[in-house]
């Protein structure tokens, strides 16, 4: 099964990894580096520009999306 992040992006579903709030997950430093290295090596991909509520982890991209975590977990279970 697919999830849809909106724009033109959509991830498999046994692709991912985790799903984690922006603005709690970054708080930790661990986090904030995790995702500067990721954005080095150009493995971020930003499903469009609007504000960042949460970004999934997959198992070779960590997409940045507009929505929020609950409503990535609704559709992952529909």
């Amino acid at each position: 099964m697919y999830l849809y992040l909106g724009g033109e992006t959509a991830v498999k579903t046994d692709e991912i990894i985790g799903v984690f709030d922006m603005d709690t997950s970054t708080v930790n430093k661990a986090t904030r580096d995790y995702l500067a290295k990721a954005e080095r090596e150009k493995r971020i991909v930003y499903v469009n520009y609007d504000l960042p509520k949460s970004f999934v982890v997959c198992d070779e991209k960590i997409y940045v999306a507009p929505l929020n975590t609950a409503t990535i977990n609704k559709r992952v279970k529909i």
